[in-house]
């Protein structure tokens, strides 16, 4: 259920598709090839009063649709004869800009003249300034290296027409609330200001006030069609935790767990402990080198891992299309994360399975999160469940790192045609290829490897040879 709301007016609305909107012909046959059929609610409610220049505040998660929502409104607005910054997206994470760039990339292909750049921390700093010499037309990025830019005078938002602020509430929670008062500083005041946000605390509301002129409100229910996540509490003592997840993953199998702890340090305890009984677990964090991280998202993403092991923090941005189970190693600290850590899996209509471990003490917390819910969470035995013995199976993608990327003119398609071409390997054989600025990811069914090995090791690639390995 989706409410639009401006002053005082509230009022419910129904899905529509996008014809509806009168955006231009070249637009909405690109969305068609996409396979943008119809909106998502978020979509339906927000891209009317963004498509008329207007301010708006959106409550909506992950996997809402949100980044079509403004990605199509910004893309309207541009003049591509411009090649000026008019438009700047505000992103907590490098994973969630670098998801972002992607998706913009992808809806901007109606036209060849429209530049889009992702200007990250935990790169080299040279590239992007040159890549800011010659201009774009849209910055994707997050609050301190653009900070860093607009202190060297790399960056000018003179001409910005559409500010974008995405994950706002959990930019505030990492501490940017001052680098993005400094940006929008640097701002026209007449702009149109688009805030999404997952969650709608004071803070959010305060900001909004400050920044946005009037804006139209929507709000996405966050709550999930029955039957669809299956939830499960199992009560354990604090000392049994890691046993109760081993447990559960022996019995349930998942293919894709994302299992979230409160604190960095547990998280890399969990994983590794986990990788000793066999299972294929990463953890992220924000100790991990930057080019660690990508490969983490990569992996666990592309199904080369089986397990991956986050923060609330570290998790935002992460964009799974099929995650069939989540694990809460600890309980979320408030019953609205809880909610969005569950709504991860059981979309598109899938079932998923929620497993809560709770300790005697957290009884009052689930409680509230019942009450937040509306319902009874199913409780769980883990003495019921059978002691699974032998070590459990590997995934069935295995992750190659090849050393050439976007900057170096390799594609997917070039990797794709390399092994099914004379690589003799069959295109369903062949899973994510993910191509970043200086290396590239393919996933690999595991009995295909070591002819995907020899195969880009001993041919050319566009016309050279490009080192590959095996991760993990």
């Amino acid at each position: 259920m989706v409410f639009l709301r401006t002053r005082n007016e509230r009022t419910l609305m129904n899905t529509k598709s996008f014809s509806s909107l009168h955006l231009k012909a070249p637009m909405v046959k690109n969305l068609a090839s996409l396979g943008y059929a119809e909106m998502t609610p978020v979509q339906a409610h927000s891209l009317p009063p963004i498509l008329a220049g207007k301010d708006v505040i959106a409550k909506a998660k992950t996997g809402s649709g949100k980044t079509a929502a403004f990605g199509i409104g910004l893309l309207t607005r541009l003049e591509p004869s411009s090649f000026r910054v008019q438009a700047l997206v505000l992103c907590p994470t490098r994973e969630l800009a670098d998801q972002v760039g992607k998706e913009l990339r992808r809806l901007a292909r109606f036209t060849d003249n429209i530049k889009i750049l992702t200007i990250c921390g935990g790169v080299p700093f040279g590239p992007q300034l040159g890549s800011l010499e010659h201009g774009a037309h849209v910055l994707v990025g997050t609050p301190g290296r653009l900070l860093d830019h607009l202190r060297r005078g790399s960056l000018d938002l003179s001409a910005l027409q559409t500010l974008v602020l995405d994950e706002a509430d959990r930019m505030l929670d990492m501490g940017f609330q001052e680098d993005i008062s400094t940006l929008i500083a640097a701002a026209p005041p007449k702009r149109q200001t688009l805030l999404f946000s997952a969650t709608y605390p004071d803070t959010i509301a305060s900001m909004s006030a400050d920044i946005q002129h009037q804006p139209v409100e929507v709000s996405v229910d966050e709550t999930h069609d029955d039957g669809v996540i299956e939830q499960i509490v199992f009560e354990v003592e604090s000392d049994q935790r890691l046993e109760a997840v081993a447990r559960i993953l022996g019995h349930f199998r998942p293919e894709s767990t994302l299992v979230f702890c409160n604190t960095r340090q547990e998280c890399q305890e969990v994983a590794t402990a986990l990788v000793r009984r066999g299972y294929a677990a990463l953890a992220i964090h924000g100790e991990l080198e930057q080019r660690e991280r990508d490969q983490v998202l990569v992996r666990f993403a592309n199904k080369s891992a089986s397990v991956l092991v986050a923060t609330d923090v570290a998790a935002r941005g992460l964009d799974i299309k099929e995650l069939p189970a989540v694990i809460n190693y600890e309980l979320s600290r408030n019953p609205e994360d809880h909610t969005h850590r569950i709504g991860r899996t059981g979309r598109a209509g899938e079932e998923g399975l929620a497993i809560s471990l709770v300790t005697s003490r957290e009884s009052r917390r689930i409680t509230a999160i019942e009450e937040a819910l509306g319902s009874t969470i199913k409780r769980g035995s883990l003495a019921a469940l059978p002691n699974i013995t032998g070590l459990p199976a590997p995934p069935t993608m295995v992750t190659l790192c090849i050393d050439g990327g976007r900057k170096n003119k390799l594609r997917p398609g070039d990797i794709l045609g390399a092994l099914t071409g004379e690589g003799g390997i069959a295109a369903s054989e062949v899973g994510k290829i993910d191509a970043f600025d200086f290396h590239t990811y393919v996933a690999i069914v595991r009995q295909s490897v070591e002819l995907a090995l020899e195969s880009l090791g001993k041919n050319r690639i566009k016309g050279r040879f490009f080192r590959v390995r095996r991760t993990g």
